[in-house]
């Protein structure tokens, strides 16, 4: 059998974890202000951060597509100002993960903010700590095995996405190929050995990676 291209896993890998990043990043002031806000915004924004988990992939991936390409206010901004184009690259392909996984971190991280013992924050206050010392010092640590939770979930849809990211980036090889996008290639061309073991290599590395970050997982709670 010829050598195995590992391009597509290396990708995969690089795109969960930039995803998985902005999404925290992004994901986590967002969380924080849904856990506590309760009005028709608020409900409105819990509502429109649910939708990727609703929609189909490539219902999704259409909507990002139009949103990002070329002939769009937002693609002809980038190419004009930055020389770049957003879809069929590997921007395109993070940019995809990122929407796809993120309400998984933000729903997990507003139920940990919600649970924080308003006691403990009151308490807090009353001493005089203003609200960005507080959300650093206090709500974020004790809301920190929630939000890993969420960090963990996040990567494992970013890492396994196919529809919206092939509606996005698209797959060509050696560039935005992801392992997704490999395995239903090979699938296509009719060389199921080649999809068999690019089967087996997703599924070793994603257990792999999945048990490390549950192992860190344990240790930061702990800690």
């Amino acid at each position: 059998m010829a050598d195995v291209n590992l391009f597509p896993l290396f990708l995969s890998l690089r795109v969960a974890t930039m995803a998985t990043l902005l999404a925290l990043l992004i994901g986590l002031p967002i969380a924080y202000y849904l856990s506590k806000s309760k009005g028709k915004m608020a409900d409105f924004v819990d509502t429109f951060i649910t939708l990727p988990i609703v929609l189909p992939p490539t219902v999704l991936g259409y909507y990002l597509l139009v949103l990002l390409g070329r002939q769009s206010p937002i693609g002809k901004f980038v190419e004009q100002y930055f020389d770049m184009t957003i879809v069929f690259t590997p921007t395109g392909a993070i940019i995809a993960a990122l929407v796809v996984s993120i309400p998984f971190l933000i729903k997990s991280a507003k139920a940990s903010f919600a649970s924080v013992d308003t006691n403990v924050v009151n308490a807090a206050k009353v001493l005089g700590r203003s609200e960005f010392n507080l959300f650093f010092t206090i709500i974020l640590p004790l809301a920190w095995k929630g939000i890993v939770s969420g960090l963990t979930l996040s990567f494992a849809r970013a890492l396994g996405d196919f529809g919206a990211t092939l509606m996005v980036a698209g797959s060509i090889p050696n560039e935005t190929m992801t392992m997704p996008i490999a395995i239903y290639d090979a699938l296509l061309a009719g060389d199921r050995d080649l999809a068999n073991l690019l089967v087996f290599i997703m599924t070793s590395a994603s257990v792999t990676v999945l048990y490390v970050i549950n192992r860190l997982e344990k240790r930061v709670v702990k800690g």
